[in-house]
């Protein structure tokens, strides 16, 4: 494995700070799956992923609505793996699931579609304004007791939302193992609004979702150089007057790079990583995209490098539109 820094998931598991969300594995509309990429491709950057030591993939049952499951359940029966794969998915607690042992079910709707006895970690999507906290988490910790679930989390809950769970969970005697969020150089709200102070308090390990701003932070994108695909093509985020506010944040990662013979992803996900207990989860169409993200692996930022990157960032994300 690249880098010998880990990150805690629960009880036992740990894992290098960097993992693959797979929302695009057969997601058509956003992501465009089927046209530039397919199941070839990611089957080659699953693989390759784990070859370089990434080896927790992130999927939900509404990702491709199963899609990204079953294409998963595929690769894994392919088997032949140097190193074990570990599966995180979660539930989504829809307006119609009003019982919190609808969980239950749904969980074995995933295994069906990944083909597997047990997950490495199961969250829960986003709160539910209809189900009650703690029976969500009484159907976590059965989920655990059950044998499907070897740990739990959460996923865009407050830090209100996530102390809650994590004491219904401790009665049980059962750990909160994470709670993933929205983080990035371009989105610090969880330094603020005290979602990471929270996760450092109780050993709850934070996962970053979008990373790398669905492409904004890789460097490739410019007001005259917007992304194809019909949704992303026409967001506002990736709109001109954004893309330059934020071109101070990509002229420094850029010159960071350039000096270590990185990109500018690479950057963006070290500075992450090297954040206490970070694990970051960024998106792999393919083999190089895959390659390219496992190189935020094995090395550290300077100290000096970080506060420039912090010193921008912070203005940039305050007028930026994400």
């Amino acid at each position: 494995m690249q880098g010998e820094v880990t990150v805690g998931l629960g009880r036992d598991l740990r894992v290098a700070p960097l993992g693959v969300g797979a929302w695009a594995w057969g997601t058509k509309l956003f992501w465009g799956y089927g046209g530039d990429y397919d199941r070839k491709d990611v089957g080659e950057a699953f693989r390759a992923s784990l070859k370089s030591g990434v080896r927790l993939f992130d999927t939900a049952e509404i990702y491709g609505n199963g899609a990204s499951e079953r294409i998963i359940g595929e690769i894994l029966r392919e088997g032949d793996f140097e190193e074990r794969p570990l599966i995180a998915t979660k539930f989504a607690p829809l307006p119609y699931r009003l019982d919190p042992r609808s969980l239950l079910k749904a969980l074995d709707g995933s295994l069906r579609r990944l083909g597997l006895e047990s997950v490495d970690l199961y969250q829960i999507h986003f709160p539910s304004p209809l189900l009650r906290m703690e029976g969500l988490m009484d159907a976590l910790a059965e989920a655990v007791k059950e044998g499907k679930a070897a740990n739990v989390g959460v996923s865009n809950f407050s830090a209100a939302q996530m102390r809650r769970a994590h004491d219904r969970l401790a009665s049980h005697g059962i750990p909160l193992a994470s709670n993933q969020v929205h983080y990035s150089l371009l989105y610090r709200a969880p330094e603020t609004n005290g979602v990471l102070p929270a996760c450092r308090e109780l050993g709850v390990t934070l996962i970053a979702y979008s990373p790398l701003e669905q492409g904004l932070l890789t460097g490739r994108y410019a007001p005259g150089a917007r992304p194809v695909g019909m949704v992303r093509r026409f967001s506002r985020n990736f709109g001109r007057a954004n893309l330059e506010k934020i071109e101070p944040l990509l002229s420094a990662m850029r010159r960071i790079a350039e000096a270590r013979e990185k990109t500018p992803a690479q950057v963006a996900l070290n500075w992450l990583i090297t954040q206490q207990d970070v694990l970051a989860i960024p998106g792999a169409k393919n083999e190089s995209q895959a390659r390219q993200n496992a190189g935020a692996l094995g090395w550290s930022l300077s100290p000096r490098e970080v506060g420039e990157l912090d010193q921008v960032s912070r203005d940039v994300s305050a007028r930026a539109r994400l």
